[in-house]
């Protein structure tokens, strides 16, 4: 399995490539971002717990969206 996704990744021109990795790396931020914004005890912005929790939950369930898509496309 991994070695079909290694060789998928190598069938990819440079430009796609590229575009993989800044997608992986939005991915990693959304979801992190997510987490700093539950679990920071000095949050920056003066908000709710309720609040930041739905937006935390919100941020992660948009990363996890972006992880599934990139996935999907990726399976060639």
């Amino acid at each position: 399995m991994l070695d079909n996704i290694y060789r998928n990744i190598q069938k990819k021109s440079l430009r796609e490539r590229f575009l993989l990795v800044i997608a992986i790396l939005f991915f990693m931020f959304y979801f992190v971002l997510g987490l700093l914004i539950i679990f920071m005890d000095k949050f920056p912005l003066d908000m709710a717990t309720e609040y930041r929790w739905a937006f935390g939950l919100l941020l992660m369930a948009y990363s996890v969206y972006r992880g599934w898509r990139l996935v999907n496309e990726n399976r060639d």
